[in-house]
């Protein structure tokens, strides 16, 4: 069953602003346990009765979208507009998973691509990135996304489902250069609005950056962080 869902999703995933995705597995069990850090975290069984796995998938901008927002205060046209169509794209997405599995007798629940936060503790009540990361698709970075084989730049999405897989082990090697013990933070060096720095992340000035993108480009973004960085595109190489 695995790999019926990996070839569902790399078949539906087609466009010159994305790349191949990734596609990993996780129980719903593992997924309870992020009460633990994220306290209003929601479980999946209170969302899907028999709830039995998450599916997680990483969608890769192509070079070109990431290229795009390298340069400029803020976030390019072009970038937005991936922002955009690729939460759509994972919206279609997860139905049209969830319609092949109940072929094969299995319910479906899809959490919201974005926009399932709350606004003044900037917390997430489901939240893509740990369950990737449970999932095996890649490692948190300094600058809070996962980074994963093809690089942070992109959307992930997530799915759960009564269907059982074979579940996708923890990366244990840190991908981000600079929780290797590299110098590296070019991450922090690229956020210009010092929402990102030494020491740490600044959600609530991230957040601020992202309405001003919104009343320019109609999309809450910015990604400045996440481009012309080692991991933009590709799991970052250790030099030689």
């Amino acid at each position: 069953m695995n790999e019926k869902v990996e070839n569902w999703i790399k078949s539906f995933v087609k466009g010159d602003i994305w790349r191949e995705p990734i596609v990993g597995f996780c129980s719903a069990e593992e997924v309870e346990k992020l009460r633990k850090i994220i306290p209003n975290h929601a479980i999946p069984e209170d969302l899907l009765k028999n709830a039995k796995s998450v599916i997680s998938y990483f969608i890769p901008f192509s070079i070109e979208v990431v290229k795009s927002n390298i340069n400029d205060l803020f976030a390019s046209r072009l970038w937005a507009e991936a922002y955009v169509k690729t939460n759509q794209l994972i919206v279609e997405l997860n139905s049209y998973i969830s319609r092949k599995l109940e072929l094969y007798g299995f319910k479906s629940y899809s959490p919201k691509p974005t926009h399932d936060f709350d606004e003044e503790k900037l917390v997430s009540s489901w939240s893509h990135k740990h369950v990737a990361y449970l999932s095996g698709l890649g490692t948190f970075g300094y600058h809070t996304m996962i980074i994963t084989e093809k690089g942070c730049c992109g959307r992930l999405g997530s799915l759960i489902t009564q269907a059982e897989f074979k579940y996708c082990e923890v990366i244990e090697e840190e991908f981000c250069l600079h929780k290797r013990g590299l110098d590296c933070l070019k991450c922090v060096d690229r956020c210009i609005f010092e929402a990102l720095t030494r020491n740490g992340l600044n959600k609530k000035k991230c957040y601020e950056i992202l309405l001003k993108n919104d009343e320019m480009l109609k999309s809450d973004v910015c990604g400045k962080c996440a481009c012309g960085v080692p991991c933009s595109i590709e799991k970052p190489k250790l030099e030689d």
